[in-house]
């Protein structure tokens, strides 16, 4: 949560920034934690995956202004606020010790509400509406999980909301390993485990296979806005042969009933 929140702030303080997020730049502020020693320089990765996102919401929002947009552990992201119409409404399913802590810096409202749940317990899913008119954001959760937990989850959001718009974004293989090795981002922060770990040409085959329920979907990329890792993913990205090796976001419509 907090290592999200910084890389986000960051990129939102730059005056060649790729986010404008003053509630992240808030937050961060209002923190006392050692960001940069635990977390090293920041290098935008997140503050690209929420840019891109964010894009994907609003265009969603302009074909659907009252419609009801649910993200799912979304700790103290503030994406609600960055694309707010004015009109739509925002639900945020997370764990109650994450839904305390938001409250502190984002308190619920009538349009922004809270729901302390998690989304592997049966029942959190019964009292929300389905309908075309909801888009689901799961970002930075499924890597956290094991694969067999992923499409469970996957599949009960698929049957539950028939007509809705999903996002959520994917780490490739060799990654995932690499945190289950126990990989020290810097001296005093270990990458914590994702053991959901896909490359982006598989997982079109690997959604479609989960369910039949799937009536489009995107695999879209986010860049790393500058600095050494740009130089790296630009490299991998140039190769055919390692492009399907970086994180990427996908983005699906489930069919009407």
């Amino acid at each position: 949560m907090l290592w999200t929140l910084y890389d986000r702030a960051s990129e939102a303080r730059r005056d060649d920034g790729i986010l404008n997020d003053p509630d992240s730049v808030r937050i961060c502020d209002a923190i006392d934690y050692d960001f940069i020693g635990h977390f090293g320089e920041p290098v935008g990765a997140f503050a690209a995956r929420a840019a891109e996102i964010d894009q994907l919401l609003k265009r969603w929002l302009e074909r659907h202004p009252d419609g009801l947009i649910i993200s799912l552990g979304e700790g103290l992201e503030t994406q609600a606020r960055r694309v707010d119409n004015g009109r739509m409404r925002w639900l945020t399913v997370d764990l109650p010790a994450a839904i305390e802590l938001r409250e502190h810096f984002l308190p619920s409202s009538t349009r922004f509400d809270h729901m302390a749940a998690s989304v592997f317990e049966p029942g959190w899913i019964d009292g929300i509406e389905s309908g075309p008119d909801v888009f689901i954001v799961v970002q930075g959760l499924f890597m956290y999980l094991e694969p067999e937990t992923v499409r469970r989850l996957f599949i009960q959001i698929v049957e539950r909301f028939p007509g809705a718009e999903i996002a959520f974004d994917i780490i490739p293989r060799w990654f995932s390993q690499l945190t289950l090795w126990g990989f020290m981002q810097t001296p005093r922060y270990r990458l914590p485990p994702m053991p959901w770990g896909i490359d982006s040409n598989e997982i079109a085959g690997r959604l479609r296979n989960w369910s039949s329920s799937i009536a489009a979907m995107n695999v879209l990329e986010y860049r790393i806005p500058r600095g050494w890792p740009k130089v790296t993913e630009d490299l991998f990205r140039m190769n055919p042969l390692t492009r399907c090796h970086l994180p990427c976001l996908v983005h699906l419509k489930v069919r009407e009933q």
